[in-house]
């Protein structure tokens, strides 16, 4: 079982779950992070620091959002490792609360 990023990090990408992971199984996309589950441990660390609760055991995954284990699966592929928080995206305040944001997602 690995850690999934949902879409409530859409358009905020905030960056405290990388500080924390061990592993760095992390990868940043343009708005979105993913964990690629092969790396992932699934040490927990991640999903008490994402403020916007965007991350989820694979087995916690809520239904409307089942699609996000294969798009973590697919971008972690081609996209860098991030190991060091960042700032969040600058108008993350604003999407913070959004829902059915997917088609938001830049790949």
């Amino acid at each position: 079982m690995a850690y999934v990023v949902t879409e409530a990090c859409i358009k905020c990408k905030y960056t405290d779950c990388v500080d924390v992971c061990p592993v760095d199984c992390f990868h940043e996309g343009p708005n979105f992070l993913a964990i690629d589950p092969d790396e992932c441990i699934d040490c927990t660390l991640c999903v008490a620091e994402c403020p916007v609760e965007a991350i989820y055991a694979e087995e916690d995954v809520p239904a409307d959002q089942l699609h996000f284990i294969e798009i973590n699966e697919r971008l972690a592929k081609v996209w860098p490792v991030i190991a060091t928080k960042k700032d969040p995206l600058p108008d993350h305040e604003d999407w913070a609360k959004v829902t059915d944001k997917t088609q938001y997602l830049e790949e």
